[in-house]
């Protein structure tokens, strides 16, 4: 008798268990609208707080769980590498999107990170996989995969390898690329029968509602993905108009589908475009500052190798603060790389305006947790043999492709913000980095994370 009713208690339990197992399934968010936001702000989101509406920002803030000092773990950041970066997981070391653009060693010309010469956009220079090829990875391809923006970057990057449909805009028309095949039949009409108008921002949230409704999203127990990149602007009627966009979104989704089944992330990029004024406001309020002549560096590097090694072509190309050497003129008088890349950092050290220099086989090998930032930034197949780092407030200039740019060594605090059913109220002030976005949201709907994503889940 005693062995009978233990039995029915561990019956009990394991029917208990199972059934709180099924509910924990059926509880996965059936869709994930992933936002980042460029340039997006902290302080400016929380200055211009009471200005919002309370179905935007202010419902997010209120009851979504924010993470105020989101940060990347690399340097330097721009929009390609910020959003490559959330959706793969990991950083541009392993991706390889370090920057919108960067310098083809084959042939010593810019390559735009989406650019693609077969089907002019694609997503081949990214080189791991993403939360959208992961969920179609899942689902066998049921769970689908929208992405919609300003730009080809963001749409594309945003999309990865596998998605049914991207949007961008070019010339105040959507548009997209071949690549993505078969060629999502809903995509080809929206972009035939409307236009993004002035407004970007109320375009893309205009394509993503029209998605949800026209193309089946959220209608099976399969989760789907939608991601938008939004602008943020700079100023505060920006942010108020970017406001009511949110709150567009958010009601009309919420209207669609069950409220309860649907997850919100929201981050932004961590960096601010620099303008022609930058440098002349620099001057006027006396900041310290002055300018870096990359190429008139590299030809003086030249010389100096010359006297070394003999004259000779050692310096290549230079690109942005990048110097690649001539690996046919090494080869032709057996100089070793490594010691030709030390000689030209203890070198490059000693001119005004540098403030570091590093090397490719310094960030490949070194454990230094200090150099992090940077490895994590650096990619052997797309960055240069020196990596020069320009003193904060100086500008950059290349007389040869007139380039100017003002360095700055700063970190732009933006918020990560994770709002649905079942995620908790609350703001956290302690720094996380933005790799940790992907593993979140592929916890929360039950999927592996992409495959070179090492970083732990937000909670």
């Amino acid at each position: 008798m005693k062995n009978r009713y233990i039995y029915i208690t561990l019956m009990s339990l394991l029917g208990l268990t199972a059934e709180a197992q099924a509910q924990l399934i059926a509880q996965a968010p059936r869709l994930v609208v992933n936002i980042q936001i460029d340039q997006l702000r902290t302080d400016f989101l929380e200055t211009y707080a009471p200005l919002y509406g309370p179905d935007g920002f202010n419902r997010l803030l209120k009851h979504g769980m924010v993470f105020t000092n989101g940060a990347y773990n690399f340097s330097p950041v721009d929009r390609a590498s910020a959003i490559a970066s959330v959706q793969t997981g990991t950083s541009p070391y392993y991706h390889g999107i370090t920057a919108f653009e960067w310098l083809d060693k084959e042939t010593l010309r810019p390559q735009q990170c989406v650019r693609d010469t077969k089907v002019g956009y694609s997503p081949n220079h990214l080189g791991t996989s993403t939360l959208g090829d992961e969920l179609k990875i899942a689902t066998n391809g049921i769970g689908k995969v929208y992405s919609f923006a300003a730009t080809a970057d963001a749409a594309i990057l945003s999309a990865g390898h596998a998605a049914d449909g991207v949007l961008w805009v070019n010339n105040n028309q959507w548009t997209s690329t071949t690549y993505y095949q078969p060629y999502d039949k809903w995509i080809s009409g929206y972009s035939r029968l409307y236009a993004p108008g002035t407004d970007v921002n109320a375009g893309i949230t205009t394509a993503a509602l029209e998605c949800v409704k026209q193309a089946g999203i959220g209608i099976d127990d399969k989760p789907d993905l939608i991601n938008l990149t939004y602008e943020a602007g700079r100023t505060m009627e920006s942010y108020v108009k970017l406001d009511e966009n949110i709150s567009t979104l958010i009601q009309g989704i919420e209207g669609h589908l069950n409220r309860n089944r649907i997850l919100f992330v929201i981050s932004g990029t961590a960096y601010r475009e620099e303008t022609e004024d930058d440098h002349a406001t620099n001057a006027r309020f006396r900041i310290p500052t002055g300018n870096f002549y990359i190429n008139r560096t590299a030809n003086l590097l030249n010389m100096y190798l010359g006297a070394i090694f003999g004259q000779a072509q050692y310096i290549e190309y230079c690109y942005h603060n990048q110097l690649f050497f001539n690996r046919q003129t090494l080869r032709q008088k057996n100089i070793n790389l490594g010691d030709l890349m030390e000689r030209s950092q203890e070198f490059l050290l000693q001119i005004s305006g540098i403030r570091n220099v590093y090397t490719a086989n310094q960030l490949l090998t070194s454990d230094n947790h200090l150099l992090e930032p940077i490895r994590n930034g650096f990619n052997i197949e797309k960055c240069g043999d020196l990596i020069i780092d320009i003193t904060p407030g100086w500008q950059l200039v290349n007389e040869e492709t007139l380039e100017k740019s003002t360095s700055r060594a700063y970190n732009i605090p933006f918020p990560i913000i994770i709002y649905g059913d079942g995620v908790r109220s609350e703001r956290v002030q302690t720094p996380v980095t933005a790799d940790r976005i992907a593993p979140t949201i592929a916890r929360s709907i039950r999927i592996r994370a992409p495959n070179a994503c090492s970083a732990v889940p937000l909670f």
